[in-house]
């Protein structure tokens, strides 16, 4: 049974959130548990939930409050170099969203000037050169064309004088 892709709201059904969150919660606890025993970290969890009066604690609260003063004795430096709230998490992952959308916009832009290239080479229907900007583009593109050609020529020449 293949899973299917989650929406990542709140439930609106109480019953249906409960049972969600204690499913979601022993899968966390899981993975820390495995992730500590494969690769020798410490760590420790701390959940808080409307469900119960008190927060659970991983693996136990002796060993956490053990883990939590390991890393409050950390230099502030050291202490906040991975942390990060939900400001910039987002703030992050836009940024990184936004390069990879400017990344692809050139590459788009590229492949359609090497389709107006083409036509124009072929004869076909030159109506998408009007605008300036179009020449420009076209131009740096035969010049970027020839010079690549231009160095493919040399290094020809360079290996049959060998």
């Amino acid at each position: 049974m293949g899973r299917r892709k989650v929406k990542h709201e709140l439930i609106s059904n109480e019953s249906a959130r409960k049972l969600t969150f204690k499913k979601r919660r022993a899968g966390l606890l899981k993975k820390l548990m495995e992730l500590t025993t494969l690769c020798g970290v410490i760590a420790c969890a701390i959940i808080f939930s409307a469900y119960n009066s008190s927060p659970d604690i991983w693996p136990s609260h002796p060993e956490a409050v053990s883990v939590l003063e390991k890393f409050k004795r950390l230099p502030p430096k050291k202490q906040s170099k991975y942390m990060m709230d939900q400001e910039s998490f987002l703030t992050r992952n836009i940024s990184k969203l936004n390069e990879k959308l400017e990344k692809q916009r050139k590459k788009n832009e590229r492949i359609e000037l090497e389709l107006i290239y083409a036509k124009c080479i072929t004869g076909e229907n030159l109506d998408p050169l009007n605008s300036l900007m179009n020449m420009n583009d076209i131009s740096h593109l035969l010049k970027e064309n020839l010079e690549y050609m231009t160095d493919r020529i040399d290094a020809a020449k360079d290996k049959i004088e060998e």
